[in-house]
Order: C-alpha cells, then structure tokens, then sequence
C-alpha cells in the first residue's frame, strides 16, 4: 500500500514556512487533479534583500498574484521556475514574473497541445518561458542551489528541482503524496514515467515537495509502493490480456470494479499508457497499434 499523506491544511494565500529556507503559498484551487490547491515554493532565505527562487507561481488567479507579491516583498526574485506547462502550475508565472522583474525558466513546452482532455489539468497553451532548461542545469542564489531534474512521462516537459542544501526535490506532479500520478497519453509516457521514478529513487533525497499535498517525509518507503502499484497494474494487464480480454474496455470493468464507473475513462486512459508501454517493451501486442481502441493480446 503506498503511504499516501492527506491531512494538510492548505491555509490559502498565507505564506507557511516549511524550514527556514523553503516558504510555501497555497492557491485556492482545490479540485480532483489539484488536491488542496497549487503549492508555489519560495526557495530562500528570509531576510530583506534575499533573493529567491520561486517554483511553480499556480493558476491565472488575482487572488494568489497579490498573495504571492505579499510574500515576497522585500527579497528580489532572481527566478520563476516551472515544472510543467499545465495550468495549474504555469498560468500566471508570465503575470507573477512581470509584478516582481523575473525571468520565468522552463523545459520547452510541448509543439502542440497533447493535453488529454478531463483527467487532469489542461495545457495552458500561451505558456512560453524566457529561458529554456535542459537536464542538469544549476541555479544559485543567495544561500539556495537548485539542480533541474528532467522527470518525463507526467508531462513530456516535466522537470523537478533538487534543492541541494537540504538534499530535497520539489517534485511538481511527478510524485504526489496525496494519489498516483496521471500518466494519461498522448502526451503522457509510462516508459519515461517509470524511468524517471527511477532516477528519483536513485538519488535518495530526504525530502520530496509535491505542488499539491504535503511534504513526503520519507520518501524510500513511499518511491517504492509508488513503484510496485505501476508493476502491479502491468501485472493485472497481462493477466487480463491472458484471460481473454482483447481492448481496453474490457479491461477496465475488471481492474476497476470499485470504483466509481464515472472515472472509468480516466482509468481507460491510465490502462491504455500501461499497454503502450507494455508493446513498446515486447510484453505485449497490439493488432493495429497500440490505440486508445486497438485490439490487444498477449505477446508470443
């Protein structure tokens, strides 16, 4: 069972001090893709004159603008950063860049919108950073180093930023503690989904920081049953494939019998990126390509 965390008090608009080099400012945008709100992180210290790096600035919202330029007054913003072009985490970084004299740096936003529709939040599709960020990449200020983290497969631009200091990583939507991360095609890829919870795994962090929820204290025990439930559900796939069941919607009845049947399209969603994977991998076969209403089988 992966040991989800869900009591948080999203206390909006307020700027919470998570350790005395990390802030947080929770938007008031609870909703099923979002949790509590969209977390933005203020990375720095304190003191008047600091300057800070702000993660993920949230939804187009005046509310949070103006609770966001509160409470950074005083300390210069040298960086807007955010991990993936959705909306609840890219909308107003143009907006909260401009009040506060920041370039805003990303990933390259995808070519065009790959966003599918009603199981998370959308692309917002005018989102163009000042500066593109590659894998790697160091940013400094003021007693903060932040690393970029390419973590693809949520999102085909998704990035995360490994706090040096604290040897913590604010995770975006890449690893949630309060659910499993969508990983809906055609923009999302369970192959690079699962490389990149790999990668994440490798590096040990002490701490994760989600957009949405609460902080992941532990992260070992948590990366690993986030890791296992994705085996799991490949697993449950193949065994369906074994058992007779040829498309999706066959499928989806059987591994998803209590839940809600109206979430069972975002659930077809979430089996279709598991097969495609599965194809690419040789575990299993697709008649006429690995489609969203293809014919599948067992491999062999």
């Amino acid at each position: 069972m992966i040991p989800f965390v869900r009591d948080l008090d999203p206390a909006w608009g307020q700027l919470v001090r998570v350790t005395p080099r990390i802030g947080r400012v929770t938007a008031r945008n609870p909703g099923p893709f979002t949790f509590t709100g969209t977390g933005t992180y203020l990375i720095g210290d304190a003191a008047a004159g600091a300057s800070l790096a702000v993660i993920d600035p949230g939804p187009a919202d005046d509310d949070h603008l103006a609770a966001l330029v509160a409470a950074v007054a005083g300390r210069r913003v040298s960086h807007v950063l955010v991990t993936h072009s959705h909306r609840d985490h890219a909308a107003l970084a143009q907006a909260f860049a401009r009040a506060v004299s920041a370039p805003v740096s990303a990933a390259r936003p995808p070519a065009r919108t790959v966003h599918a529709s009603g199981v998370e939040e959308g692309d917002d599709e005018t989102f163009v950073p000042d500066r593109i960020l590659e894998d790697g990449e160091v940013i400094a200020g003021d007693g903060w180093t932040l690393e970029t983290l390419a973590t693809p497969g949520h999102a085909s631009d998704h990035l995360s930023f490994s706090l040096h200091e604290e040897n913590a990583l604010f995770c975006g939507d890449h690893v949630m503690g309060w659910s499993t991360t969508v990983v809906a095609p055609p923009d999302g890829d369970m192959a690079a989904y699962m490389a990149s919870l790999d990668k994440v795994i490798a590096r040990r962090f002490n701490r994760l920081f989600p957009t949405h929820g609460a902080p992941i204290e532990d992260p070992a025990p948590f990366l690993g049953a986030y890791r296992e439930h994705r085996l799991a559900r490949d697993a449950q796939i193949l065994a369906r494939l074994a058992a007779g069941d040829r498309r999706i919607s066959e499928i989806v009845p059987h591994l998803y019998a209590t839940v809600d049947a109206r979430l069972w399209p975002a659930a077809s969603l979430s089996v279709w990126a598991h097969l495609i994977a599965l194809v690419e991998a040789g575990r299993a076969q697709a008649g006429h390509g690995a489609t969203l209403d293809g014919v599948y089988s067992p491999a062999g």
